[in-house]
């Protein structure tokens, strides 16, 4: 056992920062984190052992992410009429749900990595060099990757219209 956890071992930050990028919940994070780690050690004879290692982790954590993505559609698919009977009446309150729920939607429609950047530095409030760090590009990266994250989050906030999302192949 002690020589899975030396080889895991390493690979736990870089899992915890993907985790979170995915994310952007610290608890949910670290729960994803736990959950892959558990994963891989008991199916540790499962892997293969002329494979990557880390490649593995990440992939068991991404599969453990997309399920979690599919039960929380089932659970929300479930939810009846008599849940929404809560919702409050319109007021200041409601206009600032809007207003962030109008800000995390663009957050969302952002490229991953102008996401993370805009994240690590604007909210986390880390500096350039630690958000080159934690994300592993240089610097100039980071700062070039803010500046266009910036202003597109600007430009759809303005003009107010949906972000339209990138087509990939």
């Amino acid at each position: 056992m002690d020589e899975i956890a030396a080889l895991i071992e390493p690979h736990i930050p870089a899992l915890r920062r993907y985790a979170w990028a995915l994310l952007r919940d610290h608890e949910a994070a670290d729960d994803l984190v736990q959950d892959c780690l558990e994963r891989a050690v008991g199916r540790w004879r499962l892997r293969r052992r002329d494979g990557d290692l880390k490649a593995w982790l990440f992939a068991i954590q991404h599969n453990l992410f997309i399920d979690g993505l599919r039960r929380k559609r089932r659970e929300l698919l479930r939810a009846e009429v008599e849940d929404l009977s809560g919702i409050p009446e319109p007021g200041i309150e409601q206009e600032s749900r809007a207003a962030m729920r109008d800000i995390l939607a663009c957050l969302d429609a952002l490229p991953a990595d102008q996401r993370a950047v805009i994240l690590l530095v604007g909210v986390e409030d880390l500096s350039y060099e630690e958000a080159a760090r934690v994300l592993g590009v240089p610097i100039g990266t980071v700062m070039s990757r803010l500046s266009r994250g910036r202003e597109k989050l600007r430009r759809y906030l303005e003009s107010g219209a949906q972000p339209m999302l990138r087509r990939v192949k």
